[in-house]
């Protein structure tokens, strides 16, 4: 390991920690509210629409009702699909999102449509060209769920009918809104569609509406407090009474981690305490890192992801912040004793211990004493453990764990599956974002009833693997 490396290691707790701490959070926050009186301008939140993005469907849902119970002014721009270099996987992006956003809409009290088909250009086109109109028009927020909804919906007569009353952009004044919105987006630090920006901070999708509602009731812009509930909260059955289980029910889970993910050292205590909770057997399927495997990661999309991974944490009361990245060797020494740790029953505390170690305690991983506190911390022996450290022939699990992923149509971690069983397809999703659907979907398996958000992304085994 070169010197620098470690001494990255060393300094970057420090850093990420002050990045990530709540002073800093209330500094950008306060700056951000400084620029806007000195300007004199409104409270003013940003939207990113993508117009073939299955989860700015969702968004545009609950816009009407966000303008109406807050006071800020909604600026809606027209944005095209993230660059390569932030969407390393497109092709399974693509067709997981719109699996997804089907499986997640009820929860959030949205819709979008089962098995919808990637809408064709024209339609696309036409779409663009309505929702351009509706921006110079003032009427983005009313209009835009329902042409997204003739759009997905696949009837494009519906679609011609739709936006016969809305007016359309000229095809090169809608290119260029898309255009300017896209390089709005760039400009303000973000690269995906259905996103908010509101003063130094950004919100993707229905799932981060919380965090943006907290944000502007904090300034008074709420316009009725008696609204105490929020547009979209994220649905959490941990706290559901756990149903009488008949002895024999089993749920088989296959849990994707990486060494390397913010977000699956955030998930970590939450699956140990579902598969605590309910009677379900964990598989452990570990892939190594995306850069590690070749797919490179922008600066830009590293800020956000750690930024929202720690009010994600924060929400969910797990620490988080102090990172000494772990890429490289130090991944790769963990996994040399994955094999024994599993042998001895604590594959998952090993690493369980490793993700809080580099992602929360800011050990240095990389160093001898760093990985000596990880492996005790796991319930493990060091003085054992010396004897399997730097062993090679774990690769070829983590290979095939990676082959396997790709297979479910996932890539990104962590990702879970439920194995089918009884007739039942298999269930994949991914993000720690989707254990509450996970749970959903194990409960339901358990109790042999259907809940009206389930069965919108069973895959069946020959689909999942294609």
């Amino acid at each position: 390991m070169a010197d620098g490396s470690a001494l990255a290691r060393r300094l970057s707790p420090y850093v990420v920690g002050t990045l990530t701490s709540p002073r800093t959070r209330q500094l950008r926050r306060w700056l951000a509210e400084q620029r806007r009186r000195m300007r004199g301008e409104p409270q003013r939140v940003h939207y990113f629409h993508q117009v073939d993005d299955p989860y700015s469907q969702l968004v545009v849902q609950v816009l009407p009702q966000l303008v109406a119970r807050y006071d800020v002014e909604l600026v809606p721009h027209l944005v095209g699909p993230p660059p390569d270099s932030a969407a390393p996987d497109r092709e399974r992006l693509v067709a997981f999102a719109r699996r997804d956003a089907a499986d997640v809409a009820p929860g959030y009290g949205v819709a979008f449509p089962i098995g919808a088909a990637v809408p064709p250009p024209e339609s696309v086109l036409l779409a663009t060209r309505a929702l351009a109109a509706a921006i110079a028009a003032g009427s983005f927020v009313s209009v835009a769920a329902g042409i997204g909804d003739a759009l997905w919906s696949g009837d494009r007569e519906r679609l011609r009918a739709v936006t016969e009353g809305t007016g359309l952009a000229e095809p090169g004044a809608a290119a260029a809104r898309v255009a300017d919105g896209t390089r709005v987006r760039e400009r303000l630090g973000h690269y995906l569609g259905g996103t908010l920006f509101f003063g130094s901070e950004w919100f993707w999708g229905v799932d981060r509406l919380d965090h943006l509602e907290r944000r502007l009731r904090a300034l008074g812009l709420q316009r009725d407090p008696a609204h105490a509930a929020f547009l979209a909260p994220r649905p959490d059955p941990s706290h559901e009474p756990v149903p009488a289980f008949a002895p024999s029910a089993r749920v088989a889970l296959e849990f994707y981690p990486s060494l390397r993910s913010p977000y699956t050292a955030i998930v970590m205590d939450r699956v140990r305490d579902l598969t605590r909770r309910l009677p379900v057997d964990l598989v452990l399927r570990p892939v190594l890192p995306m850069v590690m495997r070749g797919l490179a990661v922008p600066r830009v999309k590293r800020l956000y992801i750690t930024l929202d991974t720690k009010r994600e944490a924060e929400d969910a009361g797990i620490e988080f912040g102090r990172v000494s990245d772990p890429v490289g060797r130090p991944v790769e020494r963990a996994f040399s004793l994955y094999p024994w740790a599993c042998s001895e029953g604590r594959g998952f505390e090993l690493l369980r211990s490793f993700t809080r170690a580099a992602f929360a305690e800011g050990i240095d991983t990389g160093s001898d004493d760093g990985l000596r506190r990880v492996v005790e911390n796991a319930g493990l022996s060091w003085s054992d453990a010396r004897a399997h450290l730097d062993r090679e022939g774990w690769r070829d699990e983590l290979e095939a764990n990676r082959q396997q992923m790709l297979a479910l149509g996932l890539w990104g971690v962590p990702s879970f599956r439920i194995v089918g069983a009884g007739g039942e397809p298999d269930y994949a999703t991914w993000g720690q974002d989707r254990l509450w659907r996970v749970e959903q979907e194990v409960r339901r398996r358990l109790g042999g009833h259907v809940a009206p958000a389930a069965r919108s992304h069973m895959v069946t085994p020959q689909e999942g693997r294609s």
